[in-house]
């Protein structure tokens, strides 16, 4: 059996046009004409597929074979989208969403909801290694609170990002962490120790920035009537006590078990509908029916929760699941037919010194997100790509993880059509374009690691070997959620 002959490597102005066309494509109907992404991203397959034709003279099959292969890559998270939507409408129906809401405004106050929240997500995405499950859960409470608050909701989904991709980013648990110290042959804990001198103060930073902003709601407090309103609208339409929280308790101890995630969101919503069924007294036909189509028991006279409670099931995924499905196939292509390889490579050329080496680092992958639509290609790319220009100029490769992850993971949230951007914004209910802006983790770390690497600071040399209690990358378990 014969391998598979390799394909012709596009020029550079072939590559150099193919990217700026799907850049301009996506820019302008987005921004200008106001056109939804799927139609966008359809336009942006053909020009890469017509391109890829053009330049290989091959078939559609070649082709086709190219765009699975990008979705094959985001299989796990292809599945994690539809278990997202199932977990957070069990949620709704066993009352762990309103129980989370009810005690969230007993205890949080409006000044000090935003760094809290931060500091909540943190933990659980350090915690768990996901971001998504972050965002599902304990993300979709906080926004549910900051809304009965009166608290922007892009500003609360904005915190919910930065904290959710704090975890994801640092979290040795975390499949994008791991990702990259494989990607980059680095060692795992090197990796996560290179990303705390630019995340730490960031985190700091921000939580500071957040904690300023919480202050200007101070005077948000419900009134206790209103306060009293909605505690007895949560009350007359579940049976809330400390049982609610078994299946989010349930979630959270799978994960800190290093149970897989798709496994533990299954457990967790099974609980969560006998808890439905046998404690809310739903009938079970108005359960297994709201885990596809979503909703809760019905309304509660008082609109903000009523628009929360319907939330979930997997029909709610799937407009976010489609667009992942034709921004991967569009990565497949540029990833298959090397047009981005060719950008990158190019670009390498012209590098001088050891910051302009970890900007352009951070800006390809950044640009991969754009074009790929999913952090596993940027990062994986990343790392085969840079990796000798790293050694060459005697920079360790943790180096050029940390900076695989600036590009990449935080990132990808920032994005519409992106993976990690079309499912926050569907989960909390909160356009990508208006959340981004607030998501201030995702832009400072970035910004910090390059102006680190202007002043020279955490730019560590090689060492000899990794030490002896460091696990290598490949002794760690890869697991398929963001």
């Amino acid at each position: 059996m014969t391998s598979e002959a390799p394909l012709p490597k596009p020029s550079f102005m072939n590559a150099l046009i193919t990217f700026g066309l799907i850049v301009v494509v996506i820019s302008y109907g987005l921004f200008f004409l106001k056109v939804n992404l799927h139609s966008l991203m359809l336009i942006c397959l053909m020009i890469a597929g017509i391109s890829a034709s053009l330049l290989t003279r091959c078939d559609f099959s070649t082709i086709r074979h190219a765009m699975s292969e990008g979705v094959s890559r985001a299989l796990g998270a292809i599945f994690v989208f539809i278990l997202i939507g199932v977990l957070i409408a069990a949620f709704i129906q066993a009352g762990t969403v309103s129980a989370l809401i009810y005690y969230g405004l007993q205890f949080l106050t409006p000044s000090m909801l935003l760094p809290a929240g931060l500091i909540l997500c943190s933990l659980m995405s350090v915690a768990t290694g996901t971001s998504w499950g972050t965002a599902g859960t304990a993300g979709v409470v906080l926004v549910g609170v900051g809304g009965a608050m009166n608290i922007p909701l892009p500003l609360v989904a904005g915190v919910v990002v930065s904290g959710a991709c704090f975890g994801d980013k640092i979290s040795p648990l975390s499949d994008t962490t791991i990702l990259a110290a494989i990607s980059s042959r680095t060692d795992l804990y090197d990796h996560i120790r290179s990303m705390m001198y630019t995340t730490g103060p960031a985190f700091l930073i921000v939580l500071l920035v957040f904690w300023l902003l919480g202050q200007q709601y101070a005077g948000n407090a419900l009134p206790s009537s209103q306060l009293l309103l909605m505690s007895n609208a949560l009350n007359n339409a579940y049976i809330i006590n400390a049982w609610c929280l078994l299946p989010f308790l349930v979630m959270l101890g799978l994960s800190i078990a290093r149970v897989a995630a798709e496994p533990a969101m299954l457990l967790s919503s099974v609980i969560a509908v006998l808890i439905a069924v046998f404690m809310q007294d739903a009938e079970i036909v108005n359960v297994l029916t709201a885990l596809y189509s979503g909703g809760g028991p019905g309304q509660t006279g008082v609109a903000m929760l009523d628009e929360l409670l319907g939330r979930g099931g997997i029909a709610a995924m799937m407009w976010t699941l489609s667009l992942g499905l034709m921004a991967l196939s569009l990565g497949g292509i540029l990833y298959k037919f090397g047009f981005l390889q060719v950008l990158i490579t190019t670009a390498l050329r012209r590098v001088t010194s050891v910051f302009n080496l970890v900007v352009v680092t951070i800006l390809s992958v950044f640009a991969g997100n754009l074009t790929m639509g999913e952090a596993y290609l940027s990062i994986t790319l990343g790392g085969q790509l840079f990796s000798d220009a790293y050694d060459e100029r005697g920079v360790n490769r943790s180096v050029l993880s940390r900076s695989l992850e600036e590009g990449g993971t935080l990132t990808a949230p920032l994005i519409p059509w992106t993976t990690g951007g079309a499912f926050m914004s569907a989960t909390l209910g909160v356009n990508v374009l208006d959340y981004a802006p607030w998501a201030l983790l995702n832009w400072l770390n970035p910004l910090l690691g390059m102006l680190f690497a202007f002043f020279g600071i955490a730019i560590f040399k090689p060492q000899a070997a990794p030490s002896a209690n460091h696990s290598t990358p490949t002794d760690v378990s890869f697991k398929s959620v963001n």
